[in-house]
């Protein structure tokens, strides 16, 4: 079932946006200030957050720049009494992928909640109005999971296409090697290993003009990774 979280200290609206969202079949989550909010993206890792951004403890701002920071993948719909321009830009600078303004009317709110879960469900996060995603060389296409370097097909296992993707929608943000166990393998942070970089050094082999010397795949020391695109 798709899961919703909403972060939202207005318990009315909380509520009724719960309602709304289950009578359309989501299962929903609710965080009534800034700090459960976050703690419940990590957690969680739903399939839409919706946030308000005045909120007690962690603004929406706060939350919206930490989820992006930490390469959490999943759109963010702000809902929020602040309609000026300047919040827009910034939310939308930020990360998020749609923005509506209080009051609002539900029915908009649900059709852009259901445009933003079919875009991801698609596989559509290059937002450029196709489905292909580039980065030098190499092009991916999420829909057929098919990957190719300089027109050639690429042949990946499950989970190096996992991990590129994961990299690619981070968006040239470093990605910790925590992180990336959580996200591709379902690791909890608490587990050593060296399959994060076993399966770099294998697309590396596969996707760089230089495996020795990447342009892409880049090692961020005592950070992580990231895909300078």
């Amino acid at each position: 079932m798709t899961r919703v979280l909403v972060i939202e200290d207005n318990e009315d609206l909380a509520f009724g946006l719960r309602n709304n969202l289950e009578i359309e079949g989501y299962d929903v989550e609710i965080a009534p200030d800034g700090d459960s909010g976050l703690e419940s993206a990590r957690r969680l890792e739903p399939d839409l957050v919706i946030l308000d951004l005045m909120l007690p403890g962690k603004d929406g701002f706060r939350i919206l720049r930490t989820i992006r920071e930490e390469a959490l993948l999943m759109p963010v719909l702000i809902l929020s009494a602040r309609g000026a321009e300047e919040d827009k830009v910034r939310g939308l600078r930020l990360g998020a992928d749609d923005y509506v303004t209080k009051p609002f009317g539900l029915l908009e709110l649900l059709a852009r909640v259901e445009a933003l879960l079919r875009r991801t469900r698609f596989g559509d996060d290059d937002r450029s109005g196709s489905a292909a995603l580039r980065f030098g060389a190499v092009s991916i296409d999420p829909r057929s999971r098919t990957v190719r370097r300089s027109g050639e097909t690429v042949e990946l296992a499950p989970k190096e296409y996992d991990l590129l993707m994961t990299l690619m929608r981070a968006r040239g943000a470093v990605v910790s090697r925590n992180d990336l166990l959580r996200r591709v393998w379902g690791y909890s942070e608490s587990v050593v290993s060296r399959t994060v970089d076993t399966h770099i050094a294998e697309l590396r082999r596969k996707l760089e003009d230089d495996p020795a010397s990447p342009r892409h795949i880049l090692t961020v020391r005592k950070a992580g990774y990231r895909l300078a695109i």
